[in-house]
């Protein structure tokens, strides 16, 4: 009724496989040809549970850079200017090179931080206060080395940020994935959803 309620018409097993992946914390794959609805449905569980929908179009060579976070190089070169102008008053009582350099590695995890992060659909679906409705849109349209990169994602709703750290989801987003059936999707990441 709650589907319908949004415009989305489904039966029994429709309704009931998107109930349990919600009970379970599992995504849902969706496999068919274009034009069935496989994008309308994650449409109306969004609109359904009253959370922002964040889509990801997979296409041939995305990869993670595109599809998680992105730094902001403009924001970093200028907090670097800034730094150069105030680095007499930085330095000021350091005695010494070893000093000087110590001070100046305090700087060093800076640069890397979230306030200087641009997130990419799938750090906006972890870092959503409330939880968010996550559509990885023709999943079989990617490589396998990117399918093989959300193994992480779809497991445990967290991923790896090599300058950062682990990112873990507030709450655990409702994730649909679609597929056409151009090519055959892995068993890893079937078994997750």
């Amino acid at each position: 009724k709650g589907l319908a309620d949004t415009g989305y018409i489904c039966g029994d097993s429709i309704a009931t496989a998107v109930f349990l992946a919600q009970q379970l914390q599992k995504p849902v794959l969706i496999e068919g040809p274009p034009g069935v609805g496989k994008t309308e449905l994650a449409n109306a569980t969004a609109a359904h549970l009253a959370k922002p929908l964040i889509r990801l179009q997979c296409y041939e060579g995305l990869d993670e850079a595109k599809a998680l976070y992105e730094w902001k190089y403009g924001k970093q070169l200028l907090y670097t200017q800034v730094l150069k102008e105030k680095l007499g008053d930085l330095m000021a009582g350091a005695q010494g090179l070893q000093a000087s350099m110590d001070r100046l590695h305090e700087f060093d995890d800076t640069f890397f931080n979230e306030e200087f992060l641009e997130p990419r659909p799938l750090l906006k679906a972890l870092w959503a206060a409330d939880g968010a409705v996550l559509l990885i849109d023709e999943i079989d349209k990617s490589d396998q080395e990117f399918e093989a990169f959300l193994l992480e994602l779809l497991q445990d709703y967290q991923i790896s940020i090599p300058e950062i750290g682990t990112v873990k989801a507030k709450v655990a987003p409702a994730v649909f994935l679609t597929s056409n059936n151009t090519r055959e999707i892995g068993d890893a990441l079937k078994r997750r959803c």
